[in-house]
């Protein structure tokens, strides 16, 4: 094949008339080995040390769903990196949060986005939401081989349902097993710290900037009690990544906004370190 294609300059028919709107299905047919689920790994022997990333929250306001990720990568004890970005757009209408081994999870992310927009050019319409959250459910359980040796990769999916007009979370386990979540959702070392936060600070009524001071406040109280979680960094202007959803589309705040409910929250916390209180009754 790869002769005839150099003889004539043009690529075969298969390619250019793909039997399939699936990108996975596309690339697995011709080039299983590029999956990465597919490719071979060495014989492991004891622990294997690659960045981890964690933790990433989500929460739903009136007008759509509010997804966060702090910055930091470990790997064992040693933090590995202080900015990493965990929190990516996976097309206008919905955003992926990625914990655990960052460089599957990132190759991860954007062979989904490829998924996407290749389903959108060839079928000429877009996935539901529901559909988008199969999809990555079916690249998670391909990645079932490698997190059986410690590679795995937990995102948190979040994005605007166009057609019921409202937003939604599904979160997954290592197997691909996909969940729903109601109202907020958390995942990564730091989640449960972080859902205990917010079962305090939820509210249905929320505004967008509220539910982002929510789950600021998650990842606040995540990083004080989870060491691979990051919180925000005032002195190296590192902050968590925030990002909207609503029938807009895809929104990240910028880093002025960020800075600013961030700042906000570590004055308060000088006074409550522990965070807002909730009422008993």
């Amino acid at each position: 094949m790869e002769a005839n294609t150099r003889s004539t300059g043009r690529l075969p028919a298969a390619f250019l008339t793909p039997g399939s709107s699936s990108f996975m299905d596309f690339l697995g047919d011709h080039s299983p080995e590029l999956l990465p689920g597919n490719r071979p790994l060495p014989p492991v022997q004891g622990a294997i040390e690659a960045p981890h990333g964690t933790t990433i929250v989500a929460v739903t306001f009136s007008g759509g769903v509010v997804l966060a990720g702090d910055r930091r990568a470990t790997m064992g004890n040693v933090i590995a990196q202080r900015d990493i970005e965990k929190v990516f757009p996976a097309d206008e209408f919905s955003a992926v949060g990625i914990a655990g081994t960052a460089g599957i999870a990132v190759e991860m992310v954007k062979l989904f986005q490829l998924e996407l927009e290749h389903f959108e050019k060839v079928e000429g319409t877009v996935l539901s939401l529901e559909g988008k959250a199969n999809r990555l459910s079916t690249m998670i359980r391909g990645n079932l081989g490698m997190a059986m040796q410690g590679l795995a990769v937990v995102p948190l999916f979040a994005g605007w349902d166009v057609d019921r007009e409202k937003g939604r979370i599904f979160s997954y386990d290592v197997t691909g097993g996909r969940s729903e979540e109601r109202g907020f959702a958390a995942t990564g070392s730091g989640s449960m710290f972080a859902r205990g936060a917010l079962k305090k600070l939820y509210r249905e009524d929320s505004t967008e900037e509220q539910a982002a001071t929510a789950v600021l406040q998650a990842l606040y109280d995540a990083a004080d009690d989870d060491s691979a979680t990051g919180g925000p960094d005032l002195a190296r202007r590192i902050y968590p990544i925030i990002t909207s959803l609503t029938e807009d589309g895809f929104k990240r705040f910028g880093e002025d906004e960020v800075s600013e409910l961030a700042r906000a929250i570590h004055e308060r916390r000088l006074e409550e370190p522990d965070g807002p209180r909730a009422a008993l009754l």
